[in-house]
């Protein structure tokens, strides 16, 4: 889960993806599309934009919900949430500064 994590994270259109869905959860591939194109002047095919969503869905990062004709994508950070606990760890001394 880990690789299919940062494999998703390394690409930046994805991060813009995932900044445009922090924004505004629920948008259907039309809506991601028009804001990646005006806010962000990507001249990305929508094919391009359906791959890169694919991945981040793989990944968690991303999950999809049907209604009617309409597909929408959902901003899932759990999948960040896992990989933050896995390494950090609470210093209940507070910050101590390292010693060459």
């Amino acid at each position: 889960m880990a690789d299919d994590l940062f494999k998703a994270l390394a690409d930046p259109t994805r991060r813009i993806i995932l900044d445009e869905l922090t924004e505004k959860s629920g948008q259907t591939l039309f809506e991601i599309c028009s804001r990646l194109s005006v806010k962000h002047q990507l001249g990305i095919s929508r094919q391009a934009i359906s791959q890169h969503l694919a991945v981040l869905e793989a990944a968690g990062l991303v999950e999809t919900r049907r209604e009617g004709r309409y597909k929408f994508h959902d901003l899932n950070t759990a999948p960040l949430r896992q990989i933050a606990e896995r390494w950090l760890v609470a210093d209940p001394s507070g910050p101590q500064e390292s010693t060459p």
